[in-house]
């Protein structure tokens, strides 16, 4: 008896040795994928009988935009890259006027090596816009919102609220203008001045940049620079944009003034090609190690997802962001 229980024991051991070399083994041949995927994509593409010169890369900007220099590397890559033009699809509120001011410069260097167009989605406002205006021919739908040309600053002020449960924040500080303002306290005149001239000379250089990539005169750049948004069709008519359609029409513009030939392929080019950014790694992660009883570590890796995403979120400082004010 006590042979057969031996046994038993020794094969649950053999089995559960198997499952985590099986797993292991599945997640070595993930991430040998993935690497394969981001370094030699394109010797992927002649293997395949496809020539990598022969493709126009689709870039997506989606969502809030802020400095990521992982997303500037890759599009220094994608700017020494086989692709014969470039098609960038925006989808943007906008965000910091330091990211977008970053994602500017960035797919500038690229249009300097490789046509682009813009192709507006949905929203290219504020920082989105700002986005756009990289590119020498931007298009968008009809319905498409293009503008908010201004720069914000929002602070909370809790100072009443403060008053009214018995609390007070002390501090201490070398001049009256450090940290000024904080929302624990009124804004003083001093502070406010301050932050004004702060937003002011972000506003010029934003104004500036419309109307040098754009070309409008100081009558022009005055009529769509005063924070509103704009249907594509008004853009259209007020110089914002260059043409309306969609991707199909960005092709069409492409083969037409930029002698490229009809039928290239377009293929997504990969702004975050890191393991961490990759959702189903996390996911494989994740379920991998509670298969193998370790909860507590898989537990950390869903935490430490969760993180990063709050984190996109936390937008600091000056903002090129167009959000309609909440209503009752």
């Amino acid at each position: 008896m006590s042979l057969d229980t031996d046994v038993i024991v020794d094969r649950r051991r053999m089995r559960r040795k198997l499952t985590f070399w099986r797993v292991l083994a599945v997640l070595v041949a993930i991430a040998a994928i993935v690497v394969g995927v981001a370094r030699f994509g394109d010797s992927f593409a002649k293997l395949t009988g496809e020539s990598s010169s022969s493709y126009i890369a689709r870039v997506k900007i989606k969502g809030l935009i802020r400095g990521d220099d992982e997303r500037t590397e890759s599009l220094e890559r994608l700017a020494n890259s086989q692709a014969r033009a470039v098609i960038v699809h925006v989808d943007s509120p906008g965000g910091t006027t330091a990211g977008s001011e970053q994602l500017h410069d960035s797919l500038r260097r690229v249009a300097a090596k490789k046509p682009m167009v813009v192709v507006v989605d949905g929203l290219a406002a504020s920082g989105g816009y700002i986005t756009a205006i990289a590119a020498d021919q931007i298009i968008a739908q009809r319905t498409s919102i293009v503008g908010s040309i201004g720069v914000i600053m929002q602070i909370p002020n809790v100072s009443e609220l403060l008053k009214t449960v018995g609390v007070k924040v002390e501090e201490i500080k070398s001049t009256p203008l450090k940290a000024a303002p904080n929302g624990y306290e009124p804004t003083s005149p001093e502070a406010r001045a301050a932050m004004e001239a702060l937003i002011l000379d972000s506003y010029g250089w934003f104004k500036g940049l419309v109307q040098e990539r754009r070309h409008m005169d100081a009558a022009a750049l005055a009529r769509v620079s005063d924070g509103r948004v704009f249907t594509g069709q008004q853009a259209l008519d007020l110089k914002l944009i260059d043409g309306l359609g969609d991707e199909k029409t960005a092709i069409a513009w492409l083969e037409k003034e930029k002698g490229l030939p009809a039928n290239l392929k377009v293929r997504d080019w990969k702004l975050r090609p890191r393991f961490g950014d990759l959702p189903f790694l996390h996911l494989a992660a994740v379920v991998t190690l509670k298969a193998l009883g370790l909860d507590s570590l898989a537990q950390r890796i869903e935490a430490a997802s969760t993180v990063q995403a709050i984190e996109r979120l936390n937008l600091d400082g000056l903002l090129a962001l167009w959000h309609p004010p909440a209503t009752n």
